[in-house]
């Protein structure tokens, strides 16, 4: 009895700490609309800052939570408010998603960026000198007191706060209805930047106090949020109450699960993967017609030529060639993975760019066909990649049940509580037998992984598997051109336009949503054993939840609708890592910050960058005469780089000049006149978005 009492006790601290972080997590999505991943980030850096003042520094305790409390935490809320969040306001769910998404990915490699993560950094409890207090046959220290106490002290003053101050009422109204509210004299720009400081300042104070029972470190302090999502929908994203619940229930379980789970080399990750186990259970059990909402901005999906599509296929392997004939092999390792990277990216697109499902476990799955060919194609057995492909497609056609219920941002939880329970859990599982049957994944370390057996052709060098890699990229990117050309293409844009609609003609939801996610889960297979193929050793860390983040991050940058996203993700992925690596070992955390600073000017482009790219070019494309003197001048470049005539660096130098100036000659001779008539408009220059308004306002005059 005097044990259970003891997990009793630590699990309610650390539900307490649940509680506090959940509740801001509610504040802020219920009041600013906005569910923010970055939220346990947010109380991570508050924490790093605090262990800065308080042990780094010298300063005294009280200063430096005064100083973290009411000065850096409310000061990073308004930034986030005013420079991130708001530009994002009017776009949709899934766009405000991702800008949390590339914050959270910021925060993480800015925070290993500035402290060293090899470097321990221990934070003592609060009163951690004073003798426990003791009730009956149970200790509580000091530490757990206070959390305690904070907690009913945070529940008792948002409830005051938002039921008898004017600006809790002004809050709650901006949730029900903000023109509404707007009409009746509240700010909702006043509510939301109220409501995203108190949010970040109670994250603070969350992450302050768990700090000291654990690590601190940037990535586990993070993915603490989990727990915190979890109490979250068990209050439905909107009530306090139940979410103090939910956090009861999660604190206990983590505690009991601690101390009565039994000791094997199988049950220890269920202890680890326990929150994200219970949300997804609470996403799927829960009925709530906020589990259901949607709030999208829908972008146009480009539908690609079958010209255009087989001369990306060809441009890409081409550029493979190019690159295994100049670079040293040591190089090719390096910067080889451009193309395995660029297949798992290029998965997002048939899954979310084409049917609109969000999902942020493609990484993680890709670490599955990794682990399938790593075993059943030991000696490069080609058969053994299709059926990789088959085992990841039938993970992603499993992922799909939930996705029947749960769209947006709960569709995102719940493909990242899959991803987490991964990482913690299934991944760390040793080899065990269904059936007679062996299976084996990571085996508690790592994957040796070999390369195919092409033909009679055994690909085992560095240049082999690139183009190997390279040749899958471009028939993956043709297929999915194909498929965007064919009726299940058109079938998924109108489920992504309307799920309704789509029910209503005769769709059929759970078909096309397993179809689409064992498709882009196939496709992430495979790049996930080209991945290991490359790297010929694999381990689970490769495939967790934040390594996948930044491929996420950029494939929406690029434009999940563009064919061309696979190729971009990869080099935009690969080329920047590897220019600043001679930098030092905090070169990969600063690649990590600009895909987040990147992310972060999605509202600028929804649409993505490729295709403002593809309109800026094609004038280039359209002149066949200064194309042929471009490719040109590329084969010459290539040849003198081949032959070591000549500086690479500097021959790139002169392609990327080459290639700047005829685009700009061919841009302004194809340049239409200024005064067209407005009956031309969209035949001798192309439409424009404020055309419509122009001609709107002309014929209302009339």
């Amino acid at each position: 009895m005097d044990q259970f009492l003891a997990f009793t006790v630590v699990g309610l601290s650390t539900a307490a700490v649940y509680a506090v972080i959940g509740s801001g997590l509610v504040l802020t999505h219920t009041t600013a609309g906005v569910f923010n991943f970055a939220h346990g980030a947010a109380g991570m850096l508050a924490a790093f800052a605090y262990w800065q003042l308080s042990v780094g520094w010298g300063w005294p305790v009280l200063r430096s939570l005064a100083v973290v409390l009411l000065v850096l935490a409310p000061a990073f809320g308004l930034l986030v408010e005013r420079v991130l969040m708001r530009p994002v306001q009017a776009l949709g769910e899934a766009e405000r998603l991702v800008m949390t998404v590339a914050l959270l990915t910021g925060c993480i490699a800015l925070a290993r960026w500035v402290w060293d993560p090899n470097t321990p950094r221990p934070l003592a409890p609060f009163f951690a000198d004073r003798p426990a207090i003791r009730i009956g046959p149970t200790a509580i220290t000091w530490h757990q007191a206070i959390i305690m106490a904070v907690a009913v002290a945070v529940a008792a003053w948002l409830w005051f706060l938002l039921h008898r101050t004017r600006s809790g009422t002004e809050m709650r109204a901006c949730v029900d209805d903000r023109p509404l509210a707007r009409l009746t004299g509240a700010d909702p720009l006043r509510a939301g930047r109220l409501a995203w400081v108190l949010g970040i300042q109670l994250a603070a104070v969350g992450g302050i106090l768990i700090a000291p029972t654990v690590a601190l470190d940037a990535q586990q302090l993070s993915l603490l949020i989990v727990s915190a999502y979890t109490a979250a929908v068990f209050g439905r994203l909107r009530s306090l109450p139940l979410t103090f619940v939910g956090a009861i229930v999660v604190g206990l379980l983590e505690a009991y699960l601690a101390g009565y789970l039994p000791q094997n080399d199988y049950l220890p990750g269920v202890r680890l993967a326990a929150p994200a186990l219970l949300l997804l259970l609470a996403l799927l059990v829960f009925p709530h017609r906020r589990l259901r909402g949607r709030d999208r901005t829908l972008v146009r999906v480009p539908l690609p030529s079958r010209r255009g599509a087989l001369v990306f296929a060809g441009g890409v392997v081409v550029l493979a060639l190019a690159l295994v004939t100049v670079l040293t092999e040591d190089a090719i390792v390096s910067y080889g993975t451009v193309f395995s990277l660029g297949v798992i990216a290029l998965s997002y697109v048939p899954l979310a760019g084409y049917a609109g499902q969000v999902s942020l476990c493609q990484l993680s799955i890709a670490g599955i066909g990794a682990v399938a060919w790593g075993h059943l194609g030991a000696h490069g057995e080609l058969w053994a990649l299709p059926v990789a492909m088959l085992i990841a497609a039938a993970v992603g056609a499993l992922i799909a049940v939930p996705a029947l219920r749960l769209s947006g941002i709960y569709l995102a939880l719940g493909t990242a509580a899959f991803a987490v329970i991964l990482d913690r859990w299934i991944f760390t599982l040793p080899a065990f037998d269904v059936l007679g049957v062996r299976i084996a994944l990571f085996d508690q370390g790592s994957v040796t992984v070999a390369g195919p057996d092409l033909f009679g052709l055994h690909l085992t060098t560095p240049a082999q598997v690139t183009v190997f890699a390279a040749g899958c990229l471009a028939l993956a990117s043709l297929a999915v051109a194909a498929l965007r050309r064919g009726r299940l293409g058109r079938r998924l844009i109108a489920l992504r336009d309307s799920e309704t609609a789509y029910a209503t003609l005769g769709g059929r939801l759970l078909g096309a949503r397993t179809a689409v996610f064992a498709l882009s889960a196939a496709i992430a297979g495979l790049g996930g054993a080209l991945y290991g193929m490359q790297l010929q050793t694999v381990t689970a860390e490769q495939f967790n939840l934040v390594a996948g983040l930044p491929v996420f991050l950029l494939a929406v940058i690029g434009g999940l609708g563009a064919v061309g996203t696979g190729l971009f993700t990869g080099l935009a992925f690969v080329l920047p890592a590897q220019l600043l690596d001679g930098l030092g070992s905090w070169a990969h955390d600063l690649t990590a910050l600009l895909v987040a600073l990147a992310g972060m000017g999605l509202a600028r482009n929804p649409s993505g960058v490729l295709s403002g790219m593809r309109a800026e070019w094609a004038p280039l494309a359209r002149e066949r005469l200064s194309l042929a003197a471009l490719l040109g001048v590329l084969a010459v470049c290539w040849l003198l780089a081949a032959l070591g005539a000549a500086d690479g660096w500097l021959l790139l130098a002169v392609a990327v000049a080459a290639a700047v100036t005829l685009r700009t000659r061919a841009a302004a001779r194809q340049a239409p006149p200024a005064d067209i008539p407005p009956e031309w408009w969209g035949v001798r220059r192309p439409w424009r978005p404020e055309d419509r308004e122009v001609l709107n306002r002309a014929t209302a005059a009339r």
